[in-house]
């Protein structure tokens, strides 16, 4: 039985509109989708559907092909969003994949301010460049990864109120790794996103990232940001295990994964600049298979 046949998906247009949110996903995370596949089959074109809306709003920011301004992109990001907001509101969207994200919000009644807050992140990458203290940056971060998290609950299923602080918890993790690991394309994009009084704490300043030599005080910063990784993704564990059995293989997975490129930057040395931290294909094998096991154990209870 197809995924969308499992989730009760029979529309024309929604199933058209799912499936593009799956290329999407297919496409361009590759291992927020892998972890997916450890999903029931009725869960995963939500999922997919939540990806896909992220991914188009990432996609208008982040487009270092595109020819338009900052400023002409967030014209372009306000038109896009208010469409997808009044579609929330109104249940309707010619958008392909609106169609997908506005059925799935409503059938898991996700509240609307996610992705208002959501939106409101990706604005902010258009116009921020750096970010003073963590109370700064994590008023992007809870737009850009926290509400994912959040998001997710309703689908994921089990206790999903007890869940969402987990949820958010994790959701920042994640954000926070690849911020560590992504320094140099960040900077290329005019970008820091680790706070720079705390860099400053290490003896750190933003001149010194930009000249991309690799220095014992800016080891020191980012063991401290690897850290705060590691205490978050710590603190979501017992959320995990209030989730749906059936889902928690699938968040588990994703939790060492996307946690887990802080011990791929430790790997390399810090060496950030140079080098691309990335988790082996050992490694996912290893995950995926332990989940996959534990992920049909858990239907089969």
């Amino acid at each position: 039985m197809s995924e969308l046949n499992a989730a009760g998906i029979t529309d024309p247009q929604l199933r058209a509109s799912y499936s593009e949110c799956k290329r999407l996903n297919s496409l361009h995370g590759k291992t927020y989708y892998l972890a997916t596949l450890l999903l029931p089959a009725s869960k995963r074109p939500f999922v997919h559907a939540l990806y896909g809306f992220a991914r188009y709003a990432d996609e208008i920011v982040d487009d270092l092909a595109s020819t338009l301004t900052a400023q002409e992109k967030a014209e372009v990001l306000r038109n896009w969003s208010s469409e997808v907001l009044l579609g929330l509101k109104t249940g309707e969207s010619s958008d392909l994949v609106g169609r997908a994200l506005i059925d799935t919000v409503k059938r898991f009644a996700i509240p609307h301010q996610y992705f208002v807050d959501f939106l409101h992140s990706m604005e902010m990458d258009l116009t921020v460049t750096e970010y003073q203290t963590f109370e700064d940056l994590y008023e992007y971060v809870y737009g850009s990864a926290a509400v994912i998290g959040l998001q997710m609950v309703p689908i994921l299923g089990g206790d999903t109120v007890n869940s969402l602080e987990a949820a958010k918890n994790l959701g920042v993790a994640f954000q926070l790794a690849n911020f560590i690991r992504d320094v140099g394309e960040d900077l290329d994009r005019g970008r820091v996103y680790l706070p720079l009084q705390e860099l400053a704490e290490h003896g750190v300043t933003r001149q010194m990232l930009e000249d991309r030599k690799l220095t014992p005080e800016i080891i020191s910063a980012l063991k401290f940001q690897i850290a705060r990784v590691r205490q978050l993704q710590k603190e979501a564990e017992p959320g995990i295990a209030l989730l749906d059995k059936t889902s928690q293989p699938c968040i588990r997975a994703a939790s060492e994964l996307y946690c887990g490129i802080v011990d791929e930057v430790e790997k390399i040395g810090y060496d950030i600049f140079n080098k691309r931290a990335k988790t082996s294909t050992a490694r996912r094998a290893r995950v995926a298979l332990g989940a996959y096991v534990s992920a049909v154990a858990a239907r089969l209870r």
